[in-house]
């Protein structure tokens, strides 16, 4: 099993600088080959990466002498990444799903990160060796035991980190659980995550506390962008003309290292209590059920959308994916049309005029008085008990005659038995999945 930890460095300020400078050659590589390539294509030719690799390998160091001082696999792995995006573009576009070219990086608009070759860099205990620039203080040792196959350093607002890939043996990365029981996972916005138990989770919603605070140290950035714009004879508001560089104040870098610091300081949040609540899901279940959101389609919504992303729907489903692995739990994923919010979990009787106001509702039919999320929760939780894989219903009631509770209505996808049968012990014997790929 592949499994990657993202460790935070502390390098010295030259280090850093180092680390500057090899992310700004990835991506100078990056706009390279991606211009090339569509270059190449325009003109009828069939472009690969390998191609391009050795096409600027015979002219790299006659146009750019700096790359000398880079470590080759800064301006070498951004080949083999292109490659795979432009894979996954025709194989998106082949299935019918919506699909994006490969982009070209602007500095300060994208990811910083370069990559490290597995044999080109070594660990000692809170201390990684990179080539070029020696050693590097980090804050934790490698807590995975098994063959190293690469590492990636890249930055966070002002923070730098090295996530390091180690193919991890199944007996270290399966976990045990602590408890063996069934639950049904409602996610909404009232509530983060609303259990079939009917424990409601709250989400600590980061970005509305420090909104105001965002707010301030955004106008602040902008005020001192157009105060440079002027400097340079631009109009107030004007858009600067391609190729032009803008004085840059110390004043305006450290706000925009305030503003990076803030935005990072929200993610990190965010990124927490969905590590803690899907951790605790997959240690003490057996079986998990959730809902095929369609995130996308929601964050349409412009009422909706901001609350929407100060959850994570995105963020928990793809941890759930992986943990579920290591914990050996069945995840069972409700078809996103599976009408778990207006099924009575009683009786079945389907209430078809549910608003999204409308957070609690009586049945008609048996006059149970329901709370919105808890019977949506309780109806994820039945499907994980059906027998068979049910299909879609027709319109109407759910298919289901009065007085009886629907057992089928909806698809039904059991995600672990993408990665193997479970044994005797409820742990998976076969199970493969890479956490963080590069």
């Amino acid at each position: 099993m592949h499994l990657t930890h993202k460790i935070a460095l502390r390098p010295t300020p030259e280090q850093a600088d180092y680390f500057a400078r090899a992310c700004g050659t990835a991506r100078k590589v990056w706009n390279w080959a991606l211009d090339e390539w569509s270059k190449q294509y325009a003109g009828g030719g069939k472009p690969n990466a390998m191609a391009l690799k050795k096409q600027f390998n015979a002219i790299k160091y006659e146009l750019y002498p700096w790359l000398k001082d880079i470590h080759r696999d800064a301006h070498a792995q951004p080949f083999t990444h292109l490659g795979k995006a432009w894979t996954t573009f025709f194989s998106d576009l082949k299935a019918g799903k919506q699909a994006h070219e490969p982009r070209f990086k602007k500095k300060g608009r994208c990811l910083d990160s370069f990559y490290v070759a597995n044999d080109k860099f070594s660990l000692d205990g809170k201390s990684i060796r990179l080539p070029k620039i020696g050693t590097v203080a980090m804050t934790e040792t490698l807590r995975f035991e098994g063959k190293i196959l690469g590492a990636t350093v890249s930055r966070t607002a002002d923070r730098w980190f090295v996530a390091v890939q180690v193919d991890v043996p199944e007996h270290q990365a399966l976990r045990r659980r602590s408890g063996h029981g069934t639950v049904g996972v409602d996610l909404g916005l009232k509530a983060a995550a609303t259990l079939s138990n009917g424990e409601s989770i709250q989400a600590p919603k980061p970005l509305k506390a420090a909104l105001r605070r965002l707010k301030i140290r955004s106008r602040r950035l902008s005020r001192q962008l157009e105060a440079a714009k002027l400097a340079v004879g631009l109009a107030p508001g004007a858009r600067p003309p391609k190729g032009t560089r803008l004085p840059v104040s110390n004043n305006r870098r450290k706000s925009a290292a305030k503003l990076a610091r803030l935005h990072a300081r929200i993610a990190n949040l965010r990124a927490d209590f969905t590590h803690k609540l899907t951790t605790r899901l997959c240690r003490e279940n057996q079986a998990v059920v959730i809902e095929d959101l369609n995130v996308r389609g929601m964050l349409a919504n412009d009422r909706l959308a901001r609350a929407i992303s100060d959850v994570g729907f995105g963020m928990f489903r793809q941890q759930m994916n992986y943990k579920a692995q290591r914990y050996g739990t069945r995840l069972v994923v409700a078809d996103r049309w599976y009408p778990s919010s207006r099924l009575c979990s009683v009786c079945g009787w389907k209430y078809k005029a549910l608003t999204l106001s409308e957070r609690t509702w009586a049945c008609a039919d048996c006059g149970t008085h329901h709370d919105r999320d808890h019977n949506a929760a309780r109806n994820l939780e039945r499907l994980a008990t059906a027998t068979a894989l049910p299909v879609a219903s027709p319109a109407g009631n759910g298919g289901a005659a009065a007085g009886m509770v629907p057992a089928i209505v909806g698809k039904v996808t059991p995600v672990s038995h993408e990665c193997g049968q479970q044994g005797a012990s409820g742990q998976e014997e076969r199970c493969e999945h890479l956490c963080s790929p590069f």
